[in-house]
């Protein structure tokens, strides 16, 4: 007799503990990046779906996961065989800020939150220099479709738009790699969407220019300007996967002061590219918000006022332009900082809002 309520006991607690760990690890599933509830915003390299592969910084994924955890199985290009993306895994507006490792990454992104659902964002805080992410998908018990801003914006430009020198929570200016501190995500233009309801694209280079850039680069922003990968290389974007209600233009930084016709020539020739692939978008010309006195007097007083003008005379008056109203140098290498970046995001974001009633 107590041979039997033994063995009765030992088989209701196996039940117990197959219940109780049923309930603590419900199944957990691969879904692929080719998935239909997996967002993304940016310039993307589809030709392989269910590895979607992207260079550029603020490139981002959205979706919704149900359940207390969640693992990101993403691919590093490894440039140089040693350079590791930083990525911003954002989780219910949560942000954390990681690293890749190597070349596959398996990182465990949620665990032990409530059992409901949750909004995800994984945005790519390094810039195309650093080398391609893969998407390789989610593990997690279920995903959903998100929802996404119906405003969108462009922003075109340097450096600064890419979020250099923006973020050195991890690692102090100076310390590391280069781009350890960079940071799309806390960038005035990620920040500026986010104020506004919509979605962001950083079409932006470290370093380039309008016809003259820095660092013994050898291209300028108009070559690459209709590249996934923004490099001289065959992978062409298609404009129509995103047509902005804004496009932002901040460039000038890298290339100095210069010939006034040349550049204003060349800029002029930049927001005829823009419009042939925007044909309703605002376009607005900025400032550099990092320039010195000379550069912003050249830029604000004389070259960006007389291209708005020009281009307003020649009956496109949906381009106009932006001034910041300082200099923001308090991040690394003279770069903005993740406050002024905020400051900086208020004013554009202000403007804009007046500019088109939102």
């Amino acid at each position: 007799m107590m041979k039997r309520n033994t063995a009765l006991l030992f088989f209701v607690l196996l039940l117990s503990a197959l219940f109780t760990y049923g309930k603590v690890l419900p199944k957990q599933k691969l879904f692929t990046a080719d998935n239909k509830y997996f967002k993304y915003t940016g310039r993307v390299d589809f030709s392989n779906p269910q590895k979607p592969k992207f260079w550029s910084p603020g490139v981002y994924i959205t979706t919704k996961f149900k359940g207390a955890y969640c693992r990101l199985l993403i691919n590093d290009e490894e440039m140089y065989g040693k350079t590791h993306n930083y990525i911003e895994v954002v989780i219910d507006g949560k942000t954390s800020r990681i690293q890749t490792t190597g070349k596959t990454n398996d990182i465990q992104i949620a665990n032990g939150l409530s059992k409901g659902e949750h909004t995800l964002l994984i945005c790519k805080d390094t810039e195309s220099g650093m080398g391609y992410l893969e998407f390789v998908g989610l593990v997690c018990e279920k995903i959903m479709p998100p929802v996404q801003p119906k405003r969108m914006i462009e922003y075109i430009g340097d450096s600064i738009t890419a979020g250099a020198g923006v973020d050195a929570s991890q690692v102090a200016c100076g310390k590391g790699e280069w781009y350890d501190q960079h940071n799309a995500y806390l960038a005035y233009g990620a920040r500026t969407s986010r104020a506004l309801n919509a979605q962001w694209q950083l079409t932006a280079v470290a370093g380039v220019g309008l016809i003259h850039s820095c660092c013994n680069m050898d291209i300028v922003l108009p070559q690459v300007y209709d590249k996934v990968y923004l490099r001289n290389d065959s992978l062409t974007y298609n404009f129509k996967q995103y047509q902005p209600d804004v496009v932002t233009i901040c460039l000038g930084q890298n290339d100095g002061p210069q010939d006034s016709v040349k550049f204003c020539s060349q800029y002029v020739r930049l927001i005829d590219t823009v419009r042939s692939k925007y044909p309703q978008s605002d376009i607005v010309c900025l400032s550099s918000p990092m320039a010195n006195k000379e550069l912003t007097i050249v830029l604000l007083q004389r070259y960006l006022a007389g291209i708005v003008q020009f281009v307003n005379n020649r009956g496109d008056n949906k381009v106009s332009k932006f001034f910041f109203s300082r200099s923001f140098n308090s991040g690394c290498d003279d770069h903005p900082d993740a406050n002024e970046h905020e400051m900086i995001a208020g004013e554009l974001t202000a403007y804009l809002k007046k500019l088109k009633d939102w």
